[in-house]
């Protein structure tokens, strides 16, 4: 009887097993399978008991909800874009509320420009009359002022101001001109670069308006061809390459209600950064960051009036990041500032005019984002590496430095969005393994109640095969390297197992991170399982996470070490019983794209195959702002961009290489791909390449991702 019942178990648990499947590439690019359920749009009520969320209704319209933290009741339908649109079905793109929350300005019907632009359309609405605004017209930026009575706007490279309460526009700026005078926006460097887009900022009574005025006229200017008409087009804007001109930029402060500006003198020049303007909690006072053209040397400066006072300044054998962790504190005299100053990224407490009074958080670990300041009871809520750097956890700190708390324990990545007294909190948690996971948690952290588990995305997903992912650290070049590596479910130690990397490797990055891996990782299982190949990623010297000296050793050196460190790994690995050392790959995109290449080539002893999709090739192609920070001037370091751009090494390249881009990447220019191969057409080097009519760096769209993915793919297979 016992081993009846022992057959019929082994049978069960086989046929069980079988019934589960590989994942195809339609399954990740097409079906939309592996795309777990996540909350948008979250704003906590201004009555700290309730939020609002941006959803979908039963009749799939676009709605924004008010829900009760603790019950989870619905308490209000506060927006419905049936009544809006009048049975349009529009999705809302973003919106924002004023200060007290009675306005709410929706943005829809956008379109992007690059990354983080966009022009569209905007209404506003009076919560307590539902009186709609609009003007007709698609613009940048729109922006609530803090009481609500006004919206500043770009429309055409000037900056607007439209006072809802007459109804009448005011035009701000009247020079802004197409790729030369930008008002109220940034450029196309400073967008990238700095990941910033307005140019604009609110006072903290909405009667002063601080902006950017860009001009980019001495700029040199980039063409992209655009495909589709008998003749094609060309679309033209300013793109500054290592050691090219700079667009000459001011700050502007503008009476709200007058239109009247000043400029702030602060020498304008064509060797320094502006990347950030903020102003405190006092209205007459703006705080602006400043950064020297190499981007060593970082000041925080406070404007008031016709005044400029240096508040703080920071200086590096390396750079200086910028920084988003500026908090004014309401008793006006007082700010919280992150800074890398003791080698890791840490807090610190300040006088507004500058002085620092002391450092708030201390270690060999850096705090990753500050989520909130409960002023009342002056606590600082941030997340931070202190666990693990491939982890993030969620603490509590006094200002004093003093009564640090650890609030999560379960290994991943965690976040949260707190209500506006701190009482209650929506706590997002992932892992490598785990899809998104919602809860709302009181302030002893305690689960009040369970937002979202996505239970259906887990129990979907367990119909496919799926291998095990390990995260460990590998000692390679005298450095502690982590990384994660996915086995095929399968896996059998006897066997011998190809290997394929996964790199990005850029400076303060993280490709190996316990937190969920979107489509990528589904690719990965689908190559692991299905074609029995080992998946491998390697966070070499240079990345994030893991203090200053770690993250920027690479300087003006970028991509020697990284390479080094890669080539290091995947011989190790190639030590190990169950690979097989003469079948190892790489692949990577943008940064990791250009890894992948110079990988192949200086590590030709070691990889037999990689794929490059869009692809930095040569540094001197690239944007100022971003290979400056880390390579300094082309004139000045002639040799650090020269050796290590991959087009100088095609001739040492033996194995199997595709090379991807889109002609229409305005980041990466498909110019890097083309005179790549160009080079390895001279040298007489075999090798694949594919590219994408009009695509951007992205390269999405339609089934575009299930064509790369399937070109890759099969690249793969072939090789190795």
């Amino acid at each position: 009887m016992r081993n009846t019942l022992l057959l019929l178990f082994i049978s069960f648990t086989l046929f069980t097993y079988s019934q589960k499947r590989n994942i195809e590439l339609t399954d990740i690019w097409a079906g939309g399978t592996f795309y777990p359920k996540t909350i948008s749009g979250f704003v906590s009520l201004n009555d700290g008991k309730s939020y609002c969320i941006q959803e979908r209704n039963e009749e799939e319209y676009s709605v924004i909800n008010a829900y009760d933290y603790v019950s989870g009741a619905k308490t209000k339908e506060i927006i419905n874009a049936k009544d809006v649109f009048r049975g349009q079905k529009i999705d809302f793109d973003d919106y924002h509320y004023n200060a007290d929350q009675s306005i709410i300005l929706l943005y829809y019907n956008s379109t992007a420009i690059y990354r983080h632009s966009s022009v569209g359309d905007f209404r506003v609405f009076d919560l307590k009359g539902n009186i709609q605004t609009g003007i007709g017209e698609q613009v940048r930026y729109p922006t609530l002022s803090p009481k609500g009575d006004k919206v500043a706007y770009v429309k055409d490279n000037d900056l607007y101001i439209l006072d809802l309460v007459k109804g009448k526009t005011k035009r701000i700026t009247k020079d802004g001109a197409y790729n030369s005078i930008i008002n109220g926006a940034v450029d196309w460097v400073y967008e990238e670069e700095f990941g910033m887009s307005k140019g604009f900022e609110w006072n903290e009574d909405g009667t002063k308006l601080a902006y950017f005025r860009f001009d980019e006229s001495g700029v040199k200017q980039w063409q992209m061809t655009t495909y589709g008409n008998l003749y094609p087009d060309f679309y033209k804007f300013k793109y500054p390459k290592a050691g090219e001109a700079n667009s000459v930029v001011d700050v502007y402060i503008a009476d709200a209600i007058k239109g009247k500006c000043k400029k702030v003198e602060l020498g304008s020049a064509n060797d320094q950064y502006l990347p950030r303007i903020k102003w405190t909690k006092d209205p007459n006072v703006l705080s602006v960051q400043r950064l020297n053209r190499l981007q060593n040397k970082w000041e925080m400066l406070m404007v008031t009036g016709t005044a400029v006072e240096p508040a703080l300044e920071e200086t590096s054998k390396y750079y200086v990041d910028i920084t988003d962790n500026i908090y004014f504190l309401n008793d006006g005299e007082h700010m919280i500032v992150s800074s890398e100053s003791d080698g890791y990224k840490h807090l610190y407490f300040h006088k507004v005019a500058g002085p620092q009074i002391y450092q708030i958080t201390k270690g060999k670990w850096e705090v990753d984002a500050v989520l909130g300041i409960d002023q009342a009871k002056e606590l600082i809520y941030y997340t931070s590496t202190e666990v693990n750097s491939t982890e993030r956890h969620i603490y509590s700190i006094d200002f004093l430095g003093e009564n640090k708390k650890r609030l999560t324990t379960e290994s991943g990545w965690h976040t949260a969005e707190f209500s506006q007294d701190f009482s209650l909190a929506l706590h997002s948690y992932t892992s490598a393994t785990k899809p998104h996971t919602y809860t709302i948690k009181n302030s002893a952290w305690e689960t009040v109640r369970v937002v979202e588990d996505n239970a259906e995305f887990i129990s979907r997903n367990e119909a496919f095969t799926v291998g095990d992912v390990t995260f460990d650290k590998l000692e390679v070049n005298g450095a502690e390297l982590n990384y994660y590596m996915i086995k095929p479910a399968s896996f059998n130690d006897s066997n011998k197992y190809p290997l394929f990397m996964h790199v990005y490797g850029g400076p303060g990055s993280q490709t190996v991170k316990n937190s969920f891996g979107w489509s990528n990782y589904y690719w990965h299982q689908m190559l692991a399982n299905k074609h029995n190949i080992i998946i491998v990623s390697v966070d070499n010297r240079g990345t994030g996470a893991k203090g200053e000296e770690f993250k920027k050793m690479t300087y003006k050196q970028l991509g020697k070490y990284e390479t080094e460190d890669q080539i290091a790994a995947a011989r190790s690995f190639g030590d190990l019983a169950y690979i097989d050392s003469n079948r190892i790959g790489i692949w990577g995109w943008s940064y990791g794209g250009y890894m992948s290449s110079l990988a192949l080539a200086k590590g030709n002893d070691v990889f037999k195959m990689a794929i490059a999709i869009a692809p930095v090739t040569n540094w001197r192609f690239y944007d100022n702002i971003y290979t400056e920070r880390f390579m300094g001037l082309p004139q000045d370091n002639a040799e650090g961009y020269d050796n290590n751009s991959p087009i100088n090494f095609v001739k040492d390249i033996k194995g199997k290489y595709l090379i991807v881009h889109g002609t229409g990447d305005d980041n990466v220019h498909f110019e890097n791909t083309v005179m790549m191969v160009d080079e390895l057409i001279k040298n007489n080097i075999p090798f694949d390449s594919e590219f994408y009519p009009n695509k951007n760096h992205g390269i999405y769209g339609g089934y575009t991702r299930l064509h790369l993915y399937n070109k890759m793919t099969n690249f793969v297979i072939e090789n190795l």
